[in-house]
């Protein structure tokens, strides 16, 4: 959209509020509101922001950061292009932000200017990268799961299905196309996957959906959780991405009818960056104490590096095409990801592993065909299945140590990323699994 068009659209809906939305280090999703009359100037200028904002973790505390304290302004910039007005809210729209110094120029802690540069990497490259963020996530009604049916039972749906309704509704008005939606393995889980997108919409497209999410089980009179575990006796929430690469005219880069899993040489490089890099990529991907809950052998979110054909405890799955449309489905699933991640982050940090995959030809090795946790400890090491990391700060040492992912974020972004999630491990250290479970439920 162009300026005039997004204030046109604002004062043929009667619009009071547009809210500049932004998601931090910590995966919260915050922002600040510009009210109607304010909004010629606050479209072109951007709204103030402390840079310490930066710096603050999912407990709103702020962190000690070079840069990043009582002195100092950023502005939220909106990307114009994401205008929405929200369905939800009444008189209401928003807008996503990218962060700018005063001058103008994209700040070196802003999350969607990190995914912003691996997207135009990729794309010197001849390779556009398209995403597709599933969404797991669990109602709940005075505090315990809003029903108890069984995974995938029509009897879920049936409880559900206003719900449902009401939020395949608001998707759509916001032009986000829903694939499927199906009850989900936890009392009260459910998940929606929607249309892959240019990597850049696709995050984006995934801050709306949470807050689209959110919004409607409100109006329904639940709460959601998007917590990766916000019950230790039930199964965790994921955010599973997909993902694939097109050339310029569309082709799936992804794809080989030769390969006996229809994928091509780039694809397994690809897979094999980010292989190499994924004890360091978790700490983006499965971001807080409460994600390495879930993070456990089988439980179907996996545990150890590896790849396989459509294997659910492979953190890399090659899915099954779509007969007939082999060429532009072929895709790969990355699962060791949840929803308290922030999407640019994350997706930044797959490309760039991936990307340094390809640069360097690496080999993903064999495929695991069997539950890697069967696999005889010997053989495992024989094989370079190493365990990955068990919980945050472990991760959060890995990504200290990996120089390509250090480099693609700036030193700015993964020191104060670091100094917020090293917070929080020192936070939850001495809770109970169950306080910790607790304090996550409704976070995100």
């Amino acid at each position: 959209m162009e300026l005039e068009d997004v204030l046109q659209k604002v004062q043929e809906q009667d619009i009071r509020f547009v809210r500049f939305l932004y998601c931090d280090n910590d995966g919260i999703i915050r922002g600040k509101s510009a009210y109607a009359p304010t909004l010629p100037a606050r479209l072109s200028s951007g709204i103030g922001l402390t840079v310490a904002m930066q710096a603050m973790n999912s407990l709103d505390q702020l962190q000690a950061v070079d840069g990043m304290g009582p002195v100092g302004e950023v502005r939220l910039v909106p990307d114009l292009s994401t205008f929405q007005v929200l369905p939800y809210a009444p008189n209401t729209a928003a807008v996503l932000t990218v962060m700018t110094t005063l001058d103008g120029h994209p700040w070196d802690a802003c999350p969607r200017s990190f995914l912003a540069r691996m997207d135009q990497k990729a794309k010197a490259m001849g390779i556009t990268i398209q995403a597709s963020i599933e969404n797991e996530f669990s109602l709940v009604q005075d505090d315990k799961p809003w029903d108890e049916t069984l995974c995938f039972s029509s009897q879920g749906m049936l409880i559900s299905q206003d719900f449902i309704d009401d939020l395949a509704k608001s998707l759509e008005q916001q032009g986000i196309i829903l694939e499927q939606y199906y009850p989900e393995l936890a009392h009260g889980q459910h998940e929606i996957s929607v249309r892959h997108r240019p990597v850049m919409e696709a995050a984006s497209q995934q801050l709306y959906i949470r807050e689209t999410i959110r919004a409607v089980a409100k109006r329904h009179g639940l709460q959601v959780s998007f917590a990766p575990k916000p019950w230790l006796d039930q199964a965790g929430n994921g955010g599973h991405i997909h993902f694939s690469a097109r050339d310029d005219e569309g082709n799936n880069l992804f794809y080989d009818p030769r390969d006996p899993y229809r994928l091509s040489i780039l694809g397994y490089q690809f897979m094999a960056g980010i292989l190499f890099h994924l004890p360091a990529l978790l700490a983006l991907t499965t971001p807080t104490v409460n994600s390495y809950q879930r993070l456990v052998p089988n439980a179907w979110s996996s545990s150890y590096a590896c790849w396989g054909p459509d294997n659910r405890e492979a953190p890399l799955r090659i899915a099954s095409p779509i007969k007939t449309q082999e060429q532009q489905s072929v895709n790969v699933e990355f699962k060791p990801a949840d929803l308290t991640s922030n999407p640019y982050l994350a997706l930044g940090a797959l490309i760039a592993a991936g990307l340094d995959g390809i640069a360097h030809k690496l080999d993903p090795k064999e495929p695991v065909l069997s539950n890697p946790d069967d696999i005889p400890a010997s053989e495992r090491e024989a094989r370079g299945i190493i365990r990955l990391p068990a919980s945050l700060d472990q991760a959060l040492d890995h990504l200290a140590q990996d120089a390509v992912l250090q480099e693609a974020m700036g030193e700015m972004l993964v020191q104060s990323y670091l100094a917020v999630k090293r917070s929080e491990v020192a936070f939850y250290q001495n809770k109970s699994p169950e306080e910790i479970a607790a304090w996550h439920r409704f976070r995100y």
